[in-house]
């Protein structure tokens, strides 16, 4: 190979080089971008930019008594195959998956089942797990107890909540009475 076929490769080198760099700064002047007002996709449970800033409480949720009166327990199983299933067991005995298992959880501890490794957050938590706890644990786990390790955003329909926690009250032996609406 002579000399002359070497800087022949440089030269094409150093000319695709140089095309490549020039095609990229006409398209850089092209095409411009244009940062949105807001996003095009809003993302459920993601804490929006207001919050950051400081933005007012959300308001408080509705008392779940009156929720429960009208409650439908097979609507709330349907809810718990959709939603919970994928992490949680439901028969009495049931081993752990991601989450405990959570039959009899109405009434019972926030940590009621044995040898579950619970977040720090959850095992601070003390008291039974109350009609109003559960409802407030539905509604954005996250916020009822900061680090949790439960990736899952809540329920935010009212009736809904209700139904899911008219559904686990059923899975115990001895289910705890509701309160008066």
């Amino acid at each position: 190979m002579d000399s002359m076929d070497i800087n022949k490769g440089l030269a094409a080198v150093l000319v695709a080089g140089i095309v490549f760099f020039v095609t990229g700064l006409i398209g850089m002047n092209l095409v411009t971008e244009k940062r949105l007002e807001k996003p095009a996709i809003a993302i459920q449970g993601a804490p929006a930019a207001e919050a950051a800033a400081g933005a007012p409480k959300p308001e408080a949720l509705p008392p779940i008594a009156p929720l429960l009166a009208k409650a439908d327990v097979a609507t709330g199983e349907a809810t718990v195959k959709k939603l919970c299933t994928s992490c949680h067991t439901f028969n009495e005995g049931g081993k752990a998956g991601v989450g405990p298992n959570l039959y009899n959880v109405v009434g019972g501890p926030h940590g009621h089942m044995e040898g579950f490794s619970y977040s720090a957050g959850m095992k601070a938590k003390t008291g039974p797990w109350t009609f109003d706890a559960l409802n407030e644990w539905l509604h954005k786990p996250s916020a009822y107890v900061p680090g949790t390790r439960m990736a899952f955003a809540g329920i935010s329909n009212d009736q809904q909540r209700a139904d899911v926690i008219a559904y686990l009250r059923s899975l115990s032996p001895n289910p705890v009475p509701l309160p008066s609406p």
